[in-house]
């Protein structure tokens, strides 16, 4: 009979070594499939000012590299594999296929696989991510005061991104393609009030501009006539929605109508013995702490789970 771990976490960001740490520590010899690609959305940040314990901010890569080495430390087990498919009909026996063709059978299982940012498609936006694009307002935002910078999107998240922007900005470009915000009614009075933001109607982002490897503009287009103008700026921040990392779990867990994974009690998924955490479930607040918050309720929701079911 095949060996049945008792607990894997997929996914090696805040929210998932968060959970490695905290079951390591209740000696649950957790097993982290970390991909690739790992360490989150961090691993692709610059200075972070606001994780606790860091007075002067901490580079998100050694923050990521920090937080494996710590769960290692206390025993987790870190592989740099990515699952390809699962199989979570079995409650006593959840079932994970890695890219190389492994099957790993498991008692409990985390998911913390994260979300990531609707990006524009264009290659400038890759070139300067992190130096000057950014998905974050909270996170990225007081790097920008005193300068002129643009948000993309016309939902409500791209109404709060620019309106929390303009605490920084002496200007804030909202860059809409359409005639007409999204926004809720709520949302649109708070930037038409606000003397700080210009809105750009009908108009979409062809390519970031950049100087000595840093944002100096966008080109844009107007969606209409099709006339492109130059707009100077030092930061470019896309506020179009967020993509849950959920594609192996269409069939396997209840997922609500954007894709995130639903909970039914804290962070209990719809199936037995699985649980979640982070971006991956979270649509409100997406930040590092809250994931990590919720990397350790899953863990201790899964060490009452196993305790209870030994």
């Amino acid at each position: 009979m095949d060996t049945i771990n008792k607990i894997a976490i997929i996914g090696s960001g805040p929210a998932g070594l968060t959970a490695a740490i905290y079951a390591a520590r209740a000696d649950l010899k957790p097993i982290v499939f970390a991909g690739l690609e790992f360490g989150g959305q961090l691993m692709t940040t610059t200075l972070v000012e606001n994780f606790p314990g860091f007075v002067d901010g901490v580079m998100g890569p050694d923050l990521m590299m920090n937080m494996i080495k710590q769960a290692e430390k206390l025993g987790a087990t870190i592989l740099y594999k990515t699952v390809k498919s699962v199989d979570f009909s079995d409650s006593n026996n959840l079932k994970t296929v890695l890219d190389d063709g492994q099957e790993m059978s498991f008692k409990s299982i985390i998911v913390a696989t994260g979300a990531k940012p609707r990006l524009l498609g264009l290659e400038s936006e890759k070139k300067y991510w992190g130096k000057g694009v950014s998905s974050c307002a909270t996170c990225d935002g007081a790097f920008y005061r005193g300068k002129e910078i643009a948000v993309i999107g016309g939902g409500d998240s791209a109404a709060e991104e620019a309106t929390f922007l303009t605490r920084f900005a002496t200007k804030v470009f909202l860059i809409s393609r359409h005639d007409k915000l999204t926004a809720s009614k709520a949302m649109q009075d708070k930037v038409f009030a606000d003397k700080k933001i210009e809105i750009i109607w009908n108009h979409e982002v062809k390519e970031i501009l950049g100087e000595d490897d840093l944002v100096s503009g966008v080109r844009i287009a107007n969606t209409e006539t099709k006339e492109e103008n130059t707009v100077n700026l030092s930061g470019v921040f896309l506020a179009l929605g967020h993509l849950p990392n959920t594609d192996i779990f269409k069939d396997a867990l209840e997922l609500d109508n954007r894709g995130f994974i639903v909970v039914s009690n804290n962070t209990q998924t719809s199936k037995k013995g699985v649980f979640v955490a982070g971006d991956v479930k979270d649509k409100d607040y997406q930040q590092a702490i809250t994931a990590a918050g919720m990397g350790c309720m899953a863990a201790l929701d899964a060490e009452k789970y196993l305790r209870e079911n030994e």
